[in-house]
């Protein structure tokens, strides 16, 4: 006849179980995350008429980054500034759009 293992055996059988429940949400959990984070991109980049690869996503972001300095220029009613991150910007995210 087997021998049940005793008292640290079912001990450890329960916490293995319980990481197990553990493991399993956190993986339902960020498999959803990463869908929803997939079609969000896929939209953006539909929408931007762009492909959606992760160097465009960079460029986007430089782009956007430029154009805030650009704002920020203009704010600061420096002209040239804002005339100077405005072309950048207008050359970076112009040159995503297929």
């Amino acid at each position: 006849m087997e021998q049940d293992g005793g008292f640290f055996a079912s001990l450890g059988g329960m916490l293995g179980e319980a990481l197990r429940g553990i493991v399993s949400g956190i993986k339902w959990l960020l498999g959803g995350l990463g869908g929803a984070l997939g079609d969000f991109y896929s939209g953006l980049a539909g929408a931007m008429g762009m492909s959606p690869s992760i160097f465009n996503f960079v460029l986007l972001v430089l782009g956007l980054m430029f154009l805030w300095a650009a704002v920020k220029a203009l704010l600061r009613r420096a002209i040239i500034g804002f005339l100077f991150w405005l072309v950048l910007a207008v050359l970076v995210l112009g040159g995503l759009v297929d």
